[in-house]
């Protein structure tokens, strides 16, 4: 409920006038934050994130109708696609207006292998499969609109998954005019509940902050532009 912009390109071989295969590329931002959340849980949790995404897909268009540029009576079709991709990600967020990326802190404790936690992967499958409506304006000119959800094979876009690790298992920052040390990047990153109640702080060892059954998704809406670059042939007799 937050959208951030995204743009691609795309080429496509249309086998005929229902199936077709295409190659695409696209930007998009996500992010999101738990402020904006209707769970008390999860505004006390007050974790956020923005990453810039970079996908590579293959993907089947299937046509519900004929579809023939130049022709008034077969101009326009809703269609389906499906596919398989990868994407690049590196979650990060913002700290007293200082951007700190997530991923090489170890937020759930990776860098220290607690319970055996590696670092995870910024590059990732994903599976695009949505939805569209496509118009023939002129022989050479297409517009479409798309709707197409990306399941994926990661649980970090927002680089939280499992459990809190607890400050204790985190090195302390360097020594404070006070004489004591302070707080090191991880630290204040790996639970932000005390920015919200510093007397109700909840990440403590072992409690939930994501959630790893589910992986992660994201979606794209389109508004699309498409020239073809070849004539469509006429089908054969047979």
């Amino acid at each position: 409920n937050r959208p951030k912009p995204a743009i691609g390109i795309y080429f496509k071989k249309q086998f005929n006038n229902y199936l077709g295969v295409r190659l695409s590329a696209h930007y998009a931002q996500l992010g999101y934050s738990d402020i904006y959340s209707k769970n008390e849980y999860q505004r006390l949790r007050n974790l956020s994130f923005n990453t810039n995404i970079y996908e590579f897909a293959i993907q089947g268009d299937f046509n519900f109708f004929k579809f023939t540029p130049e022709d008034p009576s077969h101009s326009f079709t809703p269609y389906v696609t499906l596919g398989i991709g990868v994407f690049n990600f590196d979650p990060y967020a913002y700290y007293n207006g200082t951007k700190y990326f997530l991923r090489p802190l170890g937020t759930e404790g990776q860098t220290i292998e607690y319970l055996g936690r590696k670092p995870y992967s910024t590059t990732a499958l994903c599976i695009p499969f949505g939805a569209g409506i496509k118009y023939n304006l002129t022989e050479k000119v297409n517009i479409s609109f798309e709707v197409a959800h990306r399941f994926t094979f990661t649980d970090y876009l927002d680089d939280v998954s499992t459990t809190y690790v607890g400050n204790g298992r985190f090195q302390s920052g360097p020594i404070g005019a006070n004489g004591l040390p302070t707080s090191s990047d991880v630290q204040l990153l790996q639970d932000r509940s005390y920015e919200i109640d510093p007397d109700n702080v909840i990440g403590i060892e072992g409690r939930q902050r994501g959630t790893s059954k589910q992986k992660d998704q994201y979606l794209i809406f389109e508004l699309g532009f498409s020239l073809n670059i070849s004539s469509y042939r006429c089908p054969t007799a047979n």
